[in-house]
């Protein structure tokens, strides 16, 4: 991967920037999205940002080593604080767990006024993303999911300005990816189940306890939530 050939996981988040033109990339590691996004096209400003020292230096290179100082700035600092309000329109967060993602947006709240889409890209727990988006009146417009290399990626896009609130079933699947249930959604939602049903027959094993029923109830439910789900006909499958 590099600046000119993204991952399809990073390509499916760039996608999602439009109709942005500045962006702000946080945890940009390499910052090849932001000098992807600029050379295509996609938006005229980026602000790549990395806490880590080592990456922050890459990302100074890299953007340094594409001629692209002049459109790229990259800022060494913890998730939204290399940013001032209203100095950009999008913000994409790639590559961390859900929670962390969360924690992030909800550390540097300050900083969201005048931002109107977040792309976020959880590798797992994507149902804490959207359930602080749901919580802080963020609208998801669009989703994504995909495999690559064995793994799968969930791609949330949210834009501000929302009363409506999510279903927990929504929270848990996705509002889009449950009407479309492509075969990466299907694989997602079968390997969960399989997990379940692994988790249960450990408990099966454990002391009967007040906690040990709960955890079941609450398993049980959600597989019964993914066999309706899966096994729904309302769907634009792909």
């Amino acid at each position: 991967m590099n600046s000119n050939q993204l991952s399809e996981r990073l390509e499916t988040v760039a996608s999602f920037i439009h109709p942005a033109v500045t962006f702000a990339d946080i945890g940009s590691d390499h910052a090849y999205l932001p000098c992807y996004a600029v050379k295509k096209g996609i938006v005229t400003r980026a602000i790549a940002g990395e806490v880590v020292e080592g990456p922050f230096q890459s990302a100074k290179r890299q953007v340094a080593s594409e001629g692209l100082s002049g459109h790229i700035d990259v800022r060494k600092g913890s998730g939204l604080e290399v940013l001032e309000p209203g100095e950009v329109e999008c913000i994409t967060i790639a590559g961390m767990g859900g929670p962390l993602i969360s924690s992030i947006l909800a550390d540097g709240v300050e900083k969201l006024p005048g931002v109107k889409k977040l792309v976020l890209q959880p590798n797992i727990a994507a149902h804490s993303v959207r359930s602080w988006l749901d919580e802080n009146g963020w609208a998801i417009e669009d989703e994504a999911i995909l495999e690559e290399d064995g793994q799968l990626y969930e791609v949330i896009s949210a834009v501000y300005g929302s009363n409506r609130k999510l279903t927990e079933k929504e929270i848990y699947f996705g509002p889009i990816l449950i009407k479309r249930q492509n075969h990466a959604f299907r694989l997602k939602w079968q390997r969960e189940f399989e997990q379940i049903n692994y988790v249960l027959r450990q408990l099966s094993d454990a002391r009967d306890s007040e906690g040990t029923a709960r955890k079941k109830k609450e398993l049980m439910q959600k597989q019964q939530w993914i066999k309706d789900v899966i096994n729904s006909e309302n769907t634009e499958r792909s």
